[in-house]
């Protein structure tokens, strides 16, 4: 009489399972993964077309991009950002930016950035060309009269080549203020925007796959490789910018003057 095999797997039969199983998901995870951060990259390219739309339609309208940062005291010191009205403990409103585009909470968020800032309470991973576009306030003079404007809309040519918005990264926690490594601003003296300190305190973070999303001011999109040094660069300022994940559009300013 003939033996009735058992139904089911053998041990072995099982062995062999779980170890193609576990070869295939080794194979799919990093693939899975690269999805799911091309899914967030293109977010992020999306937030950054919208924010240069909104600085554009600004700069039109007032002949000068939005202001980067200047300070008011009205019995409360108040930090005027282009992307956040605050004081040191709260957000009191959306800045001046975003008269011109909607749903500031979510184009204002990085979908890979989730560090820390070293200005002010409120940072979602993205800088603005200050030395050039924005212009600033140096801290803690208030009101309009100390402001440094960048340059004037209507003398932007290099409209191609210059960056406005971009991914901002540093070693210590970044800030959300894009300045140009010569350190060079050509309508305000430099004591206005700090020394090589605050000039490495933050680049443009390479997180996107090793990549960096730059926004133009001709309104497009791309990324970039290739982080740069800058020119005055040495051992130390290269650890306050964390570089090579973090670092420079250009070693010279190039990159960011529009003239």
């Amino acid at each position: 009489m003939r033996r009735r095999r058992p139904s089911g797997f053998t041990v072995v039969e099982l062995v062999v399972v779980v170890a193609i199983t576990a070869l295939l998901l080794s194979i799919l995870m990093p693939a899975l993964a690269s999805v799911r951060a091309s899914g967030r990259g293109a977010v992020c390219i999306s937030n950054l077309r919208q924010m240069a739309i909104a600085a554009q339609r600004y700069a039109l309208e007032y002949q000068f991009f939005p202001p980067a940062i200047r300070y008011e005291d009205d019995g409360e010191f108040t930090n005027v950002a282009w992307d956040w009205i605050t004081t040191y403990d709260r957000v009191i409103s959306p800045g001046p930016l975003w008269q011109f585009t909607d749903d500031p909470d979510r184009v204002q968020q990085c979908p890979e950035y989730g560090g820390e800032t070293n200005f002010t309470e409120r940072y979602t991973g993205y800088n603005y060309n200050t030395t050039y576009i924005g212009g600033e306030s140096s801290f803690p003079h208030t009101g309009w009269e100390p402001f440094c404007r960048g340059v004037r809309y209507s003398v932007c040519r290099r409209t191609a080549r210059v960056a406005i918005f971009g991914d901002g990264g540093g070693a210590g926690g970044t800030n959300k203020f894009m300045r140009a490594p010569m350190n060079q601003p050509q309508e305000c003296p430099p004591s206005a925007q700090g020394g090589l300190g605050v000039v490495y305190g933050g680049g443009q973070a390479f997180r996107h796959q090793h990549a960096t999303h730059v926004a133009y001011l001709d309104l497009h999109v791309a990324a970039a490789h290739d982080p740069f040094r800058g020119v005055h660069a040495t051992e130390a300022l290269l650890e306050t910018l964390g570089y090579p994940d973090n670092g420079f559009l250009s070693d010279d300013d190039r990159a960011y003057d529009p003239r």
